[in-house]
This record gives structure tokens, C-alpha cells and sequence, in this order.
């Protein structure tokens, strides 16, 4: 575990971001550009809560698999024969190749390319060609069930895979339980099963030159909205939003005025719960550290933030319709046009997030202030990063 309190970030500097939000400043430059910080904070920001690393859905097929490099550690998903779905450490047990370099159905078993080693989807070493000599695929004392591939622990959750790295978390359904009561009052107590994800209309990919921490900060709250999306708060105006936080790591922001179906012109199918009289109602929460999350009457959405380097980010959307009509080829039109106000909106975002990361690179700023009343939940994560970083959690 890396201690990131000293010399990165100075205790007091930590105490400023912990004090109540009229005197508190935000985490200083460091957090932001610093790369010794990014390569550490993987260990104490990420590795001892539930972070995501992709989603189910990309493995299409039994016996799929997909690598992935979480802030600079080779991982894996698996999904079995029986479709279960696992995380392992993509490293052969052998000498530490790197065991699978591109998603893809594994027909038979995987193969290590370094010394042809062998394993099965659920981790389980099955052969070892010529390691007692040539011809001698077997050793006396060496025990093929001791040198599995090392499993992380993880969850699915609406699609998205969670590792906790550090394997001491708390149970992930206790994790995000406030998250699923809270919406429960929306999408109803069968509503996160009613989810269904499509190629058309259901996929977003957009890099930005930005901390991935600033992109969470600029989800959290509706300040911007006045002038970062002017015709967004044309309809759903500033006015219309209302802070939220909860729980130990979710913050964000609600609208009573969402508006965006009537201005795209769709009429997709809604979740059969949804309070009548809200249906115009939104919430837009982040899920610390890197998931933010979508809510509206006819769709949801889920977000994973790749932590490319300090200073980029790979945002993932996946768009979620209601039922297995929202799927159908009659709605394709809507859907597409809902993936497409949300790419204009999260497009609007970019230069506001690229400009903060530049102005991070200067010594006239140093964390800045917060607005008393609406910043709440944009205080709220940097109060999350202080404490992790500090070590109390």
C-alpha cells in the first residue's frame, strides 16, 4: 500500500479540504497532475473500495474473455462456460507473461504464448507441457491447483464489473444498497432487471484530456449548466436541480424538469413504477470513485471513467432501455436519438473539464473554494479523496 500523505499531499492541505464547506478549499494541484500521485492512487483512492473496469455485456458469448488495464495493472474478464462472470490477474502463474492481449472466445482452453502453460475459464491450471524435462508434462511436489490464475474479487451490478483490489470491502451488495433504495422509489423494486442494453443506440466512447477526478466533480453538481449547456438549461434550468449525497460515496445532482425525451422527439417505453407525477424527474449520481450514473423516466445510462494517465480519461457510456420492447427495431430511431442528445451533452463537457486540467498546472490555484450551496456535492467527493488519502478509511 502506497502512503500518498507525505510529501504529496501536506496534512494540512488534507485538513483544509475536510473543513466544513464556507472554509474549505478542494484538493490541491497535485492530486491532478502529479503522475507519482496518479500511480499511487490506485493503491489507496481505488484498491480498498469496489472501482469498475468494464461491463458484462462486452463479453457476448460464453467462454469470452476481455483484458483490461486498470491504471496500469493487467487484469482479465472471464466469462465461463456457465456464463458466470470473473476477474482474474491477466499474468500466467509461470514467469509472469501477460496471458491474454485481445478479447475473444477461447475455444478449448487459454494459452499462455510464452510456455504454451494452459488454463481453464474459471482460473484453474490444467497442463504444464515439458516442466519436468522434454516430454515430462508433470513433476513430482509441483501442484497444478496451488497455481491457478489469481482471482479478484468482483460483482456485477447493472451491467458493470467491480473489482475490490485489496479484497477487503465490504460486501458489494451492502455497497450499494443506498444507491438501489434510493432509485427504488423510481424504476420500482424490479426495475434494475427491466435494463436492457443494445449495440444501436446504447454505446459512447469519448477521451478527454482531463484527471479522471474532474470529470466525477463536473458530473456532481448543476452550477454549470447556465453556461456550459444553454440550450440543455433551456428546459431544465438551473433552478430546476437539487443537490444529492448519501451514503459514504454517492453525490450528484436531481432535475424536476427532464425534458430531454419531448425535445428529441422519442417515445420509448417507460419503467412501469415511475411515480406519474414525476415524470418529468431525473437524478445523475456518481458512484464514487469511477462511475456516474443516469436515471430518467424511459432509459438509464452507466458511465465507467478509465484513468488513462494523470491527465486522461476514457469515458464509457452504455445507455439502458426499459423491457424487451425498447429493444426492438421500432425504437430504434428513439434510441439513437437519445445516445445522440446525451453525446452533445457530454460533448459540452470536454472543454470545460480540458480547461481545468490546464489550470491546474498553475500556482496562482490551489484547490479553489466552494459555493456554499450549490457545490455540496462536488465537496462532498474531495472530503472522499481526503480521507483516502489521509488513510482513514
Amino acid at each position: 500500500m502506497t502512503d500518498l500523505t507525505q510529501p504529496l499531499i501536506p496534512a494540512k492541505q488534507l485538513d483544509s479540504v475536510l473543513a466544513p464547506i464556507e472554509k474549505a478549499s478542494g484538493m490541491p494541484n497535485t492530486a491532478y497532475v502529479s503522475d507519482e500521485f496518479f500511480v499511487a492512487e490506485r493503491d489507496r483512492l481505488m484498491a480498498g473500495t469496489w472501482a469498475c473496469v468494464g461491463f458484462a455485456s462486452d463479453l457476448i458469448k460464453n467462454g469470452y474473455v476481455k483484458p483490461v488495464d486498470f491504471m496500469g495493472l493487467p487484469l482479465v474478464m472471464m466469462r465461463n462456460k456457465e456464463g458466470e462472470t470473473q476477474v482474474f490477474h491477466n499474468v500466467c502463474s509461470h514467469r509472469g507473461m501477460q496471458l491474454i492481449a485481445e478479447e475473444g472466445e477461447v475455444q478449448g482452453v487459454i494459452r499462455c504464448p510464452y510456455h504454451s502453460w494452459t488454463y481453464d475459464l474459471n482460473g484453474d491450471l490444467k497442463g504444464t507441457p515439458h516442466i519436468g524435462g522434454v516430454g515430462q508434462h508433470k513433476v513430482e511436489g509441483f501442484r497444478c491447483e496451488k497455481h491457478g490464475l489469481k482471482q479478484v474479487r468482483s460483482a456485477v451490478w447493472m451491467d458493470m464489473v467491480f473489482v475490490n483490489l485489496d479484497g477487503q470491502a465490504s460486501d458489494f451488495v451492502d455497497h450499494v444498497a443506498p444507491m438501489e433504495n434510493r432509485w427504488r422509489g423510481f424504476i420500482g423494486a424490479d426495475g434494475f432487471d427491466l435494463l436492457r442494453r443494445v449495440n444501436m443506440g446504447g454505446n459512447l466512447e469519448i477521451t478527454v484530456n482531463c484527471n479522471w477526478k474532474l470529470a466525477v466533480e463536473n458530473y456532481c453538481e448543476s452550477y454549470h449548466l447556465p453556461w456550459v449547456h444553454p440550450s440543455l438549461n433551456s428546459y431544465s434550468r438551473l433552478e430546476d436541480h437539487y443537490n444529492i449525497q448519501f451514503g459514504e460515496h454517492f453525490s450528484g445532482q436531481g432535475s424536476l424538469a427532464y425534458r430531454l425525451s419531448n425535445v428529441a422527439g422519442t417515445r420509448l417505453p417507460k419503467f412501469p413504477s415511475w411515480p406519474q407525477d414525476k415524470l418529468e424527474h431525473a437524478e445523475y449520481i456518481s458512484f464514487f470513485p469511477n462511475v456516474l450514473l443516469g436515471v430518467q423516466a424511459d432509459h438509464a445510462f452507466a458511465m465507467m471513467l478509465e484513468p488513462v494517465s494523470a491527465n486522461q480519461t476514457v469515458e464509457h457510456l452504455r445507455v439502458y432501455y426499459v423491457g424487451d420492447e425498447a429493444t426492438q427495431d421500432a425504437y430504434a430511431a428513439c434510441r439513437t436519438s437519445t445516445l445522440e442528445s446525451w453525446r452533445v451533452v457530454f460533448g459540452e463537457d470536454i472543454g470545460a473539464v480540458e480547461g481545468m486540467q490546464r489550470g491546474r498546472k498553475s500556482p496562482g490555484f490551489q484547490g479553489g473554494v466552494f459555493s456554499p450551496v450549490l457545490d455540496h456535492p462536488t465537496h462532498f467527493f474531495h472530503q472522499w479523496v481526503a480521507r483516502r488519502v489521509r488513510g482513514d478509511d
